[in-house]
């Protein structure tokens, strides 16, 4: 009886243990980027706070497992991330009418165009095309923001239920009292077509977004343009609302939808 019992008590601790070992390796995994595709067991303990032979240990099994690979500088993305990378891409890249428009647009308009769908309460980064300025608001493909700021996000809550906007406030530094900031937003983004942030989520950047419908009109995505305010001045909003909406529009002829996307 003692045996069992005591058992049962630590399974729920096992169990937390085991979880926060698998966030350890997720955000050890998380520190490679386009611009950081290797790093170091120093890097590694400065950016988690994790103890040198914790670190060592999760880097470790990462490598057994195909998720990180040993470089000469210290540790880069193993040959799973690749297998898995090649099937997210399968599944999950836009198609490359969508791509078209939005580079043209990107060309046309001198700034960076996003493509973001809502997924619970965050919307998610499913297709970029970066501006050619050197000074330039990049968003990574998969990137995750909360829904409780920005244009895309007043634009991807414009059908969103009483209930789901109070979920999302609760995520927001303000508190559920933001729901009806956010209904507010959401509706005249909707009467006017468009919506705009400025410093709302990163301070000094401005965007303008608009709607993505699919073929019951409802919103599946939020097409946007970003970068520094000083280039966003009223003259260049209205213009780049006009030039997304025409880009949206085309995107929704083509029928866009995507698997990441879920019902708000």
């Amino acid at each position: 009886m003692n045996d069992g019992r005591t058992r049962a008590e630590g399974e729920p601790e096992q169990q937390s243990g085991g979880v926060r070992s698998v966030r350890r390796a997720f955000d050890i995994l998380t520190l490679l980027t386009e611009d950081r595709p290797v790093i170091t067991l120093r890097e590694i303990t400065e950016a988690t706070g994790l103890a040198k032979t914790t670190a060592l240990r999760l880097v470790q099994t990462l490598e057994e497992s195909g998720l990180l690979g040993a470089h000469p500088s210290g540790y880069t993305a193993g040959p799973a991330l690749w297998r898995w990378a090649y099937l997210a891409r399968g599944l999950w890249e836009v198609p490359q009418e969508t791509r078209k428009v939005m580079r043209d647009l990107a060309d046309r308009l001198g700034e960076t165009v996003n493509l973001f769908v809502a997924r619970g309460v965050h919307r998610i980064c499913v297709a970029h095309e970066e501006s050619p300025h050197p000074l330039r608001h990049v968003v990574d493909v998969g990137d995750e923001q909360p829904l409780w700021a920005g244009a895309s996000s007043k634009i991807l809550l414009r059908d969103a239920s009483e209930t789901f906007l109070r979920r999302v406030a609760a995520t927001s530094p303000q508190g559920e009292e933001q729901a009806g900031r956010l209904r507010t937003w959401a509706a005249e983004a909707a009467e006017r077509g468009y919506a705009v942030s400025s410093s709302e989520f990163d301070e000094g950047l401005t965007a303008v977004a608009v709607p993505v419908t699919g073929r019951t009109g409802r919103v599946v995505a939020s097409l946007s343009v970003s970068g520094p305010s000083h280039r966003f001045p009223y003259e260049a909003v209205e213009r780049f609302a006009d030039e997304l909406a025409q880009g949206a529009r085309l995107i929704s002829d083509q029928g866009f939808s995507h698997p990441l996307s879920s019902e708000i």
